[in-house]
C-alpha cells in the first residue's frame, strides 16, 4: 500500500513533497517553493498522521537512499531534502528545472 500512496503521488504531481508538518526541513523545503512556485502549484503529503508512515519513509528509502523527511521530488525525480532543495534556490538552478517541468 505504501508503494501505490508514493506512485500515485508522484504520476499525479510535477513537484511533490514528502514531510512531516512539524519538522524543521520540511518547513524549510516548503517556504522554498512557496517562494518559487506558490503553495498551490505542488503538493505535500504530511506522513506524521498516516497508519502507513513508518512503510512509506522506508519505501522513500529504496527509491532516493535516505528515509528521511522532508523528500522533494520534480517530475517524479528526488531533488533530496530541505538544504539541497534551498541550496538549488540559492544557485539558481531550482528555478531552471521549474521551468524544464513545467512547473512555472
Amino acid at each position: 500500500m505504501a508503494q501505490s500512496v508514493v506512485k500515485n503521488a508522484l504520476q499525479d504531481n510535477l513537484v511533490m513533497v514528502f514531510s512531516k508538518s512539524y519538522c524543521p526541513h520540511c518547513l524549510r523545503a516548503k517556504r522554498v517553493l512557496d517562494a518559487e512556485l506558490g503553495q498551490s502549484k505542488y503538493a505535500v503529503l504530511e506522513l506524521e498522521n498516516r497508519p502507513d508512515c513508518a512503510a512509506i519513509q522506508d519505501y522513500l528509502r529504496q527509491l532516493t537512499g535516505a528515509r528521511t523527511v522532508p523528500r522533494v521530488f520534480l517530475q517524479g525525480q528526488c531533488i533530496g531534502g530541505g538544504a539541497e532543495t534551498a541550496q538549488l534556490q540559492n544557485s539558481g538552478k531550482l528555478k531552471q528545472l521549474l521551468k524544464q517541468i513545467g512547473a512555472l
